[in-house]
Formats: structure tokens, sequence, C-alpha cells
């Protein structure tokens, strides 16, 4: 019997080491000193993505000591902050299963081991702090100067070959470093309120690369998720921008809609001599008979000399819409806009009521007033 409970012992004990063991795996350990702080409160605080969420406080001891353990999940290492009132007096980017130890002051100089990503997250910080210093430095100079003296010019280059420099240094930082999560505050970065370091569109590029190789590593961060979110953001912005400067210039507002078999149909793509851009509701009765009564019949006759109808829908109920012209036998272009009078197209081309219509002539908008099928045809057989 008495053996075993001493095996039921050793057993309990070896279960509650591996426990511990589990727990403290799944934890980082802060030691650390505030210097000239002697039994003071230290407040922790961990990024949440855009903003500060405190977390607990510390109390030193005597001698400014205080030790503090936080949980972090393996995989998803965290931004942890401590402050000494407003200053902050440590930045920390922890793992599971770190253990660092930090040394600080009041002021907020300090220095921190045991963590390699809180070393590199320190050298970031301290690069940042000086170059905005020294920029900073050259925004109040400039401001003091007559702005179109040779001082004044000097001082502007000057400030523009300092952020070039620094720019292309934080590049180089997140080229070489791939794989750590300190590249992350190096692209959100901002000089002043409002002024981003990372600011071109072509920026885009790096915020992709960066997340593509984070996500290898950390595929569950939110820090890594966010990213994501913010590279598809400019990497859309950049494709918009390229696709307007390769635009051909077009007269009127362009259309890119989809028809009741979710094929898209852009207005600008329309090969024809006229072009009746046509907003209409499926919703009224009155207007379901006008493609009945003028415009089928006025199409049929027309279309084979250049004529063309591009039929907007301004309607929610797009299955309603799409029985109306599969019902109708629509054999024009027709497309629908859920959103109604909030849709973009309405916007561009003033749609204040329904129906109404604009044209296209040769490429060029007509300023012309139709409103029954005998102006129509009158209209098209001047054109036509």
């Amino acid at each position: 019997m008495r053996s075993f409970s001493v095996f039921a012992l050793r057993v309990t004990a070896a279960m509650m080491a591996l426990a511990a063991a589990v727990s403290c795996g799944k934890r980082a350990v802060i030691d650390g000193v505030i210097e000239d702080a002697p039994s003071s409160e230290l407040i922790v605080k961990l990024l949440d993505i855009n903003r500060f969420e405190v977390l607990d406080t510390i109390q030193a001891d005597s001698r400014g000591r205080y030790s503090y353990r936080i949980d972090i999940e393996k995989g998803q290492p965290e931004f942890v902050y401590l402050f000494h009132g407003d200053t902050k007096v440590a930045s920390l980017l922890l793992e599971a299963g770190d253990h660092v130890k930090v040394m600080s002051d009041t002021v907020g100089v300090f220095s921190v081991s045991g963590s390699e990503e809180s070393v590199k997250l320190a050298g970031v910080e301290k690069d940042f702090a000086e170059f905005t210093g020294t920029f900073t430095g050259l925004v109040a100079r400039l401001d003091s100067l007559d702005q179109d003296s040779p001082e004044a010019e000097q001082v502007k280059r000057d400030m523009g070959r300092i952020y070039t420099e620094y720019y292309r240094s934080r590049v180089k930082y997140v080229i070489e470093n791939p794989y750590s999560m300190t590249v992350i505050p190096v692209l959100y970065q901002v000089i002043g309120d409002n002024l981003p370091v990372f600011s071109q569109d072509t920026d885009a590029m790096h915020f992709r690369n960066a997340c593509d190789s984070l996500e290898t590593v950390y595929p569950d961060s939110r820090y890594v998720k966010s990213l994501r979110s913010e590279a598809k953001r400019r990497s859309d912005l950049l494709e918009l921008r390229v696709r307007l400067q390769n635009a051909e210039e077009i007269p009127f507002p362009d259309i890119d809609l989809t028809d009741r078999n979710a094929v898209r149909h852009r207005l600008s793509d329309v090969d024809a001599k006229v072009v009746m851009v046509h907003f209409w509701t499926s919703a009224s009765a009155e207007q379901k008979m006008f493609n009945l009564d003028v415009l089928k019949p006025v199409y049929e006759d027309y279309h084979d000399r250049g004529f063309e109808i591009y039929q907007v829908a301004l309607d929610a109920d797009k299955a309603g819409w799409a029985r109306t012209v599969k019902d109708q036998g629509l054999e024009w272009i027709n497309v629908c806009d859920v959103l109604g009078s909030a849709s973009q197209a309405a916007v561009a081309y003033n749609v204040s009521s329904l129906p109404v219509s604009f044209f296209i002539s040769d490429g060029d908008l007509v300023d012309v007033k139709v409103t029954d099928e005998a102006s129509l045809r009158k209209f098209l057989d001047a054109l036509l």
C-alpha cells in the first residue's frame, strides 16, 4: 500500500511539473528594473492593431525591481509596452517562452536582453526617433525663415535628402528582415501627424512581400492578418492608378455592370454608331410596357443600322429584374445595379427620376431630348 502511495505521489508530481511546463511554454516573463523610481507603478499595455489596450499594472519594489508574466499563444507574438505615467519606458515583441530583462529610466531610455525580436524593435524605435528628431528640427527651422530665401531652399533640400535616406534604409530593413514581426511597425511609421514614411503607391509591393513572408511563419497572428488587409488596400489603389493612367479618355461616364448571366458589360466597349443609355426600373409596369411598345420595335428597325441599347436597371430585386428581362425577351444589353439611386452610374449621370435616357453618338454624348417613339425614330433617322 505504501509503495502504491509513493508511486501515486510521484505520478502526481510529474503531472504537475508537466502542467507547469506547458503553462510556462505559453508565457513570457519580464524581469526589470526602473531607475530613480523605487516603489513606483508601471502600466502594461498591449498593442491591439492600432490602439493600446491596458493589460495590467506592476508595482516595483523599493529598489525599482519588478517581474511580470504574460500569456502568449505559440506562433502569435505580441507587442507589449511598459509605461511609467505617460512615458513609455520599454517596447517589447514577445513570443511564448521568452524571458526578457529590461533596464529603464523614467525618461524612456531602456535596454532589453533575452529576446532577439525585442532587441530589434528597440533598434527600430531608436532609428526612427533619431530621424524624426532631425527632420522635425528642420521643419521648425524652415517655419522661421522667409520661404523664398536661399536658406529656406537649402533647408527644403536637406529635408528631402534626409527623408530619402531614411526611407531607403527602411526599405532595406524590410527586405533584410522578411520573417521578423518588427517590419510591421516600420511599414506603419508616420512622421508628425499625417505623413507616412511609406506613402507612395508603389509601396504596396513592400506591404505585400512582407505579408507573404510573415504568413509562412505566423499565419494566425492578428497583426499579420491586419497587414494583409492593408497590403490588399494598397495593391487595389496601385492597380486603380495604373488603370487610370493607361485608360483611354472617353467623353462620357463609363459604366461597368453585369447582366442576368453575370457577364460584365462595359459601356465604353459597346461598338455601335448610336448607343441609348436607358435607366429604368422593372418594378414599374409603365416602364415595362415602354420596353415592349417602344424599345423593342425601334431596336428591331435600327439595330442593323448601328443602334444599340445599354439598359441599366436600378433595382434592389435583381431576381425580379432578371425574370422581366427574360420574359420580355429583351435582346439588347441589360445590366442591373442593386444599389438603386445610390448607384455610381446613376450619380455619374445625375439621374433624379426614372425612366431617363442619354445618347452617345460616335463616342460623344449628344444633347437631345427624346420622350416617345416618334421623337426617338426622328433622332435615329437623322444620325443613321
